[in-house]
């Protein structure tokens, strides 16, 4: 890239930037939400819309903005990119403290060479800290004191899950195994590799996220797509775009939905004990498209990637067409938005929040390049009603991560309730979990 003539190079800039200034969104977020979102006629250019809100941090006594009936504390701070929470029976919460692994095939040529700026200027461009770290408020104040590496020298380590006295954890590149008893801080006993995921060298998607089963059997895993539209070709994308489910006593695996391009977040609905994720849909389709969604999960189900989005709208990019394939994409349940990059998801049961969040899901969602104005870039709460989101808009949670001027302050990832039915909150850019409670009365 070093070689390439500079007058070539600031000619791309100067291009990207003046895309970045056009293409703005015709349609509100709220146009592009719920379950029958607008979806207007796709916006193709040679550079996408780019609007990146460059990550500043927080000030010194800095916060987000709480729902009327909440507030919100620094649970802890000067973490290292925390991407994702997990709540241990006991109450300790474990921070998942990552960044991407080494992607030597990803990203190459000229827009590869920009995204990786972009990612940068958005981030994400740090080094992943490869560790797992247990945070403890000993005395309940809302505030962890006690702070200890619970495992190191992981690989882009993600989701997590406890299932008896074992403690799975989801790297970039496999599911592996720990030993745990009640009230450890420190576990040094080496990994048993459970499940290898798809990685290498390119593992564009690279997150990976594990949730167990009601009665303990099962682990199903989120796999992201290795691509926007499979342009690198569908034999990259082999276990891709998929969620697993794998048997943990036979170690049987197999692909229990797909087509579903970024899969993050995975929750139990409370009522009817159906199986939920929010998904990164895909870009360069303008400001307005394409809605990321909250969706329940259908065993064997097939949700459109790559061919078509929200159902059986086609994508004409993506060549060879699969019309067999589009014929049984199913629509999604409810749209979030156009490029509000859902990560975190959280069923509301056992929440201490106010009375309009006791049922149904709350999401982090991260903020994306994609849209101008910025999408994102908060918490939401969809409520619902016999198992289903009901009518009627999200809820915003926590807001604020922009600040006036339009850089980040803070990005939210991974959600989950603590031990007390408290909102935990993973901001990747501001270091920070946040803790989002009850007011007092």
């Amino acid at each position: 890239m070093t070689n390439l003539p500079n007058r070539y190079v600031m000619s791309v800039l100067l291009a990207l930037s003046l895309t970045a200034c056009g293409g703005g969104a015709r349609l509100t977020v709220a146009e592009g939400s719920g379950p029958n979102p607008t979806l207007p006629a796709p916006a193709k250019s040679f550079i996408p819309v780019v609007n990146i809100a460059p990550a500043k941090g927080w000030p010194a006594d800095g916060k987000p903005i709480a729902a009327a009936g909440t507030t919100v504390v620094r649970f802890a701070e000067q973490l290292d990119h925390p991407r994702w929470v997990y709540v241990l029976p006991n109450g300790d919460v474990l921070v998942a403290e990552t960044n991407a692994p080494p992607k030597p095939d990803d990203g190459k040529g000229i827009k590869g060479w920009l995204m990786k700026i972009m990612m940068k200027r958005a981030g994400a461009g740090v080094p992943s800290a490869n560790r797992i770290t247990l945070l403890r408020d000993s005395d309940g104040d809302g505030i962890a004191e006690v702070r200890s590496v619970l495992l190191d020298g992981l690989n882009s380590p993600f989701g997590m899950a406890l299932i008896g006295s074992d403690l799975y954890v989801a790297n970039a590149d496999a599911v592996v195994r720990f030993p745990y008893r009640t009230g450890d801080i420190k576990i040094t006993a080496p990994a048993v590799n459970v499940m290898d995921l798809p990685g290498g060298p390119i593992n564009h998607h690279w997150t990976k996220n594990i949730i167990a089963s009601g009665d303990a059997t099962r682990l199903y895993v989120t796999v992201g797509s290795n691509s926007n539209i499979a342009e690198k070709g569908m034999d990259k994308e082999e276990g891709r775009a998929a969620i697993w489910e794998l048997d943990l006593k036979s170690g049987q695996k197999r692909v229990f939905a797909s087509g579903l391009r970024n899969p993050n977040g995975m929750a139990w609905e409370a009522d009817s004990g159906a199986l939920w994720t929010v998904v990164n849909e895909r870009d360069e389709l303008g400001s307005d498209l394409v809605p990321d969604y909250l969706t329940s999960v259908r065993d064997g189900g097939f949700y459109g990637w790559p061919y078509s989005y929200f159902g059986q709208h086609v994508d004409t990019r993506v060549n060879p067409p699969r019309p067999d394939l589009v014929a049984r994409a199913i629509s999604p349940d409810y749209a979030v938005g156009p490029h509000t990059a859902p990560l975190g998801l959280a069923s509301a049961r056992g929440t201490s929040l106010p009375a309009q969040f006791q049922h149904g899901m709350f999401i982090g969602q991260h903020g994306s390049w994609n849209r101008r104005p910025h999408s994102g870039y908060k918490v939401v709460f969809v409520p619902f009603t016999g198992g289903k989101p009901a009518a009627g808009p999200m809820i915003d949670v926590l807001t604020g991560f922009l600040s006036p001027a339009g850089d980040a302050q803070g990005r939210p990832v991974g959600v989950a309730l603590d031990k007390t039915g408290a909102l935990l909150v993973a901001d990747d850019v501001g270091n920070i979990v946040w803790r989002v409670s009850a007011l007092a009365r």
